[in-house]
């Protein structure tokens, strides 16, 4: 069978890609993040982000602490090393005016920071969510790749102006919720819930404004009543994660648990259907005792692949990267028809070489040595093995002989 008639079999026999719904996540085993070889592990309840703070191309952590009996402050490790191997070094805390941020902690949470662009000057502001359950929003007033920050804001709601007040335990994201291009505020809380706050889009939304929203929030839905992360504690990412094109939801809980909500419904009108738990290494994510799950979804290495960032109760960074599959070159964590469609559009390419994630054989050219290499793993796959059984296509040689 020659090479052409194979690869025209392949394509036919691919046909529809693996349906959305199945969280795309494949996580190893744990990690504990270190600064200066030591692990490390803040006062009270670690709340990280990874973001690039100084804008030198590598992604620093942001990590929120605190508790009850510890108040609430932003801590920022700089990544000494690179953007494949991150290394971090000493902290420092952000300020406010000179003098160091400091949220009131309550319970199981000194303070819930996140990096946002909030207005139009193109420099980082940071959004936080306190324990009392109000937002704030500290903006920047020195440069993006220098911040520096003025007396933070509460975040208003509703026509008199109010406080955005969630209850308790506020764990804000800004995302543009309903695909009005303008960012919204989706936030978990105590409770489980997770309440959206709508960018009402005066001066164009930004800096976002929530002067017609109902100053209670819109539960997000699940089977047709407010959706309620079990057993509380609620702390939303808001993506796409299962590859349909539709944001879902990935949150932790009370319980150390990942919780995901796959998207039911369409992406400018979220819906959800109950829950999977998230894996790490074949095993649910489920930290003993009551610690707390605050996540936060990145790329650690750039390798392109998702990875999960989650703080405890036990102050430490927990660290689940993903496990990629050889042969995946649009990174969806599986070999299949997209992947052999990009390959083989590349191989007819001048500049083939060129490409990113095409040299699969690691032999610093882009031939058709990746191309036995990708066939070779996509075969592995059991529903390809099926339809490219004797009785449907002929093997192509090189795969019995060895021969390339």
């Amino acid at each position: 069978m020659s090479w052409i008639v194979f690869i025209v079999t392949a394509l036919t026999v691919a046909g529809e890609d693996v349906p959305g719904g199945a969280l795309q996540l494949n996580l190893g085993s744990e990690q504990l993040v270190q600064s200066s070889g030591t692990e490390i592990r803040v006062p009270g309840f670690s709340v990280p982000s990874f973001v690039d703070w100084n804008n030198d191309g590598l992604n620093d952590l942001v990590v929120g602490q605190g508790s009850g009996g510890n108040p609430g402050h932003v801590r920022v490790y700089l990544n000494i090393g690179t953007q494949e191997y991150p290394q971090f070094s000493d902290f420092f805390y952000v300020q406010s005016g000179g003098s160091d941020l400091t949220f009131t902690g309550g319970g199981c949470l000194g303070c819930f920071p996140r990096v946002v662009y909030w207005d139009a000057d193109d420099r980082k502001d940071l959004l936080v969510g306190q324990a009392d359950g109000t937002v704030m929003i500290f903006l920047n007033t020195g440069t993006d790749g220098d911040p520096a920050f003025e007396a933070g804001q509460f975040i208003l709601v509703g026509a008199a102006g109010v406080y955005l007040d969630v209850g308790i335990r506020a764990t804000p994201t800004l995302v543009d919720w309903n695909n009005d291009y303008m960012k919204d505020l989706v936030i978990g809380e105590v409770n489980g819930r997770i309440l959206i706050y709508l960018n009402c889009g005066c001066d164009g939304g930004i800096p976002p404004s929530f002067c017609h929203a109902d100053p209670s929030g819109i539960f997000v839905q699940e089977d047709d009543r407010d959706l309620l992360v079990p057993p509380g504690r609620s702390s939303p990412v808001i993506m796409d994660l299962d590859g349909d094109g539709k944001k879902d939801i990935l949150t932790g809980n009370k319980e150390g648990q990942l919780l995901f909500y796959s998207n039911v419904g369409t992406d400018e009108t979220p819906v959800f259907s109950g829950f999977s738990l998230v894996d790490a290494n074949g095993v649910p994510i489920d930290q003993p005792g009551e610690l707390r799950s605050r996540l936060f979804v990145c790329d650690w290495t750039g390798d392109g692949y998702l990875d999960v960032l989650v703080g405890f109760g036990d102050g430490r960074l927990h660290l689940y990267q993903s496990v990629g599959q050889p042969g995946d070159i649009n990174k969806d964590y599986r070999v299949d028809f997209t992947d052999l469609e990009l390959l083989v559009y590349c191989l007819c390419e001048a500049d083939c070489d060129q490409w990113d994630n095409l040299d699969l054989t690691g032999d610093a050219k882009v031939d058709y040595d990746d191309l036995v290499f990708l066939l070779a793993h996509w075969l592995q796959d059991s529903r390809i093995e099926t339809q490219l059984s004797p009785e449907n296509a002929e093997q192509p040689a090189f795969l019995s002989s060895g021969q390339g």
